[in-house]
């Protein structure tokens, strides 16, 4: 149950609506309980068994005196103008009861709604916050379409399965508080049995919650799966159809989809069975009530002080007290089902980030001398044993451009990786102008960094929002200069809306070498002292290519600049070239240094010109 009271903890933000809430139910309640209490006037003057009281009682709140003024009220209508109005006067009272109660009950719900509404939202905030926090490395290990259903599916379970019963949480306790009281009013023996009786049923029924929490788990672990393939194949459409495969990935979606479908119909036989259950566990109370107070009455042995009309209304009351027992009962199904959610969110939530700001992190606002990379190794968490970089000894200057070359799985896009801090270190560490990049504000650290990716990543939002990403306060002046220097410009006046225009998911409604561009407009308008270019022109056509390198060029103007690169043509004006193999740096040198001997570099460039 833990993760039901991490749900409960979301309400302190919105304790003032729930004690509102609680305060107008407890209202509804009491008037609720007044109108059953009716019944036993009302039997009293049909049979002729009311004692009329003419002597006007001292008018106090306490219960026994406000029945005695109650039927000296009643007393007075009934001399004065006979049964039939003493009934009418009843049936007014008790249409009063009924229409204060269910103002109340609607003020109750009134201020019930923020609360569920608002959990929700607190909810969500915190899943998308935590999971854009997570490290890169977090997102090598989850499916996103499991992480995407963690954030909607999950919590739409949390909603339905737990949220939407807090009215239960918040009205049933007070309910049954007062109902048990008036009960215990009018008998405090037939009470005790009740109270003896009604706890065999919560342990029946927490028996096959246990059994639905398993099942629901599993059910909602294998939704995950099923989104994980419909954003595979979305992502994939082409090469699908394409290699013919579509055929085949719907025979995969449908073998999850029919195991999820079996896992559902078993959680939902167990849930359904609550309402039936608890009403035949019920019935069996009633009935053991029923003949316990029946023989109560008859005989006259145990509680003469029992009349009829009182076991009528005992059993009334009691009636109503069965009610809020099974949205009990019912409720517990769905918050099991709803856990079960939660504690797949709870494995979000609670995973720790080791990529954290130190309480007196450094605010690096410049870079003024040199990077530094000192003994630096690195593995990834899960796979200690496979090293990715080995005693990594490096210093790139201010202003220098240094080049990254090497096969595929070298390790040049995890020194950039790890100078972001987008993984840290395991060994060894990374300077900033002599400071750890550690001991550095994470935020501050990416200021000083732009990247230009191999795969354009853009957002489905308008151009302008593209460039200006990350910068809140940036002019429609400043991005229009940065889309002129990055070649852009003129494409994206000729689009619909021109800088307002909506560039669909991932930017579809773009070329590749448009994408790019805007990519590149945006780290110029970032205006950073580092800046990374990731085989930033290796997808693109020769004539993409070249507006893009012209962008390039000027974008690395009077910046410390680390380029990934594959073509080597493009890198030859780099200061240094490091040659990268098996996550070490083999060879060092400019372009002319590296052609100069028989080296590894010279070898790639000798492939590239055949």
């Amino acid at each position: 149950m833990k993760s039901f009271w991490h749900i409960l903890s979301f309400l302190k933000k919105y304790w003032l609506y729930a004690l509102l809430n609680i305060g107008a139910n407890a209202v509804s309640i009491v008037f609720s309980l007044v109108s059953l209490t009716m019944v036993g006037p009302f039997l009293g003057i049909l049979f002729d068994k009311i004692a009329p009281i003419m002597e006007a009682p001292t008018f106090s709140f306490d219960i026994q005196s406000l029945i005695q003024y109650f039927y000296y009220q009643l007393s007075n209508v009934i001399t004065v103008n006979g049964k039939s109005q003493g009934l009418l006067y009843i049936c007014f009272v008790v249409a009063i009861v009924f229409f204060v109660k269910n103002v109340f009950r609607y003020i109750a719900l009134y201020f019930l709604a923020p609360i569920r509404t608002g959990v929700v939202q607190d909810l969500r905030n915190d899943i998308y916050q935590k999971i854009v926090s997570l490290p890169l490395s977090f997102f090598s290990e989850k499916r996103k379409g499991d992480l995407i259903a963690r954030t909607s599916v999950d919590v739409q379970e949390v909603e339905w399965g737990i949220l939407s019963v807090l009215e239960i949480f918040f009205k049933e306790p007070v309910t049954i508080l007062l109902y048990l009281g008036a009960l215990i009013y009018i008998s405090p023996k037939m009470t005790l049995f009740v109270l003896l009786v009604l706890p065999i049923t919560g342990i029946i029924i927490a028996q096959i919650g246990r059994k639905l929490r398993r099942s629901s788990a599993q059910a909602q672990d294998k939704q995950g799966d099923i989104i994980s393939i419909i954003e595979e194949s979305i992502g994939g459409l082409r090469i699908l159809k394409a290699f013919n495969a579509t055929k085949t990935h719907a025979q995969k979606f449908a073998k999850e989809n029919k195991a999820q479908s079996t896992m559902m119909t078993r959680v939902l036989r167990q849930k359904e069975v609550a309402s039936p259950l608890t009403e035949i566990l019920a019935i069996g109370v009633v009935v053991l009530v029923l003949f316990f107070g029946g023989t109560m009455i008859l005989e006259q042995q145990n509680d003469s002080s029992l009349t009829a009309e009182a076991f009528i209304t005992f059993m009334l009351i009691f009636s109503q007290v069965i009610a809020p027992a099974k949205a009990f009962s019912t409720a517990y199904y769905r918050i099991i089902k709803g856990i079960a959610s939660m504690d797949r969110i709870e494995e979000i939530l609670t995973m720790k980030n080791p990529i954290i700001n130190k309480p007196d992190a450094l605010q690096l606002t410049r870079f003024d001398q040199k990077v530094e990379y000192q003994k630096v190794g690195f593995a990834y968490d899960d796979q200690p044993n496979q090293v990715v970089l080995t005693d990594i000894n490096a210093t790139i200057q201010k202003g220098q451009t240094v080049a990254l070359v090497g096969a595929s799985g070298a390790g040049k896009s995890t020194i950039v990786d790890l100078l972001n801090r987008f993984f840290d270190t395991t060994d060894g560490d990374i300077f900033i102008d002599g400071h750890s990049i550690k001991d550095v504000d994470i935020h501050s650290l990416h200021d000083l960094i732009g990247i230009v990716s191999q795969e354009a990543i853009l957002f489905n939002d308008t151009v302008f929002n593209n460039i200006a990403l990350g910068n809140e306060h940036a002019t429609k002046e400043a991005v229009i200069q940065s889309a002129k220097i990055a070649n852009a410009h003129d494409f994206i006046n000729q689009l619909e809306f021109g800088y307002e225009t909506l560039i669909g998911d991932r930017g579809n409604k773009l070329s590749g070498g448009e994408k790019q561009r805007l990519t590149i407009a945006r780290a110029i308008l970032k205006n950073p002292p580092i800046l990374i270019l990731d085989e930033a022109t290796s997808a693109l056509d020769a004539e993409s290519e070249k507006l893009v390198q012209d962008a390039l060029y000027k974008l690395m103007q009077n910046r410390t600049s680390i380029i990934i690169a594959h073509r080597l043509s493009t890198i030859q004006h780099a200061d240094v070239i490091w040659v990268m193999k098996s996550g070490k740096i083999v060879e060092k040198g400019t372009h002319s240094e590296l052609m100069a001997f028989d080296s590894i570099y010279k070898k790639l460039a000798e492939l590239q010109r055949f």
